[in-house]
């Protein structure tokens, strides 16, 4: 899955944000989830728990791995639940 688009178009903050899906702030990278496309698969959990861990709040902590690790993750997601907007921070 590729974690940076929705619909074929290269994801927004806004597109997402209008498709139903909560922003998790990190310094280079934002996590989003929707949570009613969720299939609970689990392959964010086993693909990093420094990120993602289901009983703490925030659940995601973008900041917890580097932008390759959470694109990584992101793009392991079978549902399309998770996306990501990677910040250009040169």
């Amino acid at each position: 899955m590729n974690g940076n688009k929705l619909n074929g178009t290269i994801a927004t903050e806004a597109t997402l944000r209008q498709e139903g899906y909560r922003k998790y702030r990190g310094e280079e990278i934002d996590v989003y989830y929707n949570a009613s496309l969720c299939v609970h698969a689990g392959n964010c959990v086993r693909g990093n728990s420094a990120i993602y861990e289901v009983g703490r709040r925030p659940w995601i902590i973008a900041d917890n791995a580097d932008v390759n690790e959470n694109i990584r993750v992101v793009n392991s997601c079978p549902s399309g639940a998770l996306k990501y907007v990677a910040k250009d921070t040169k």
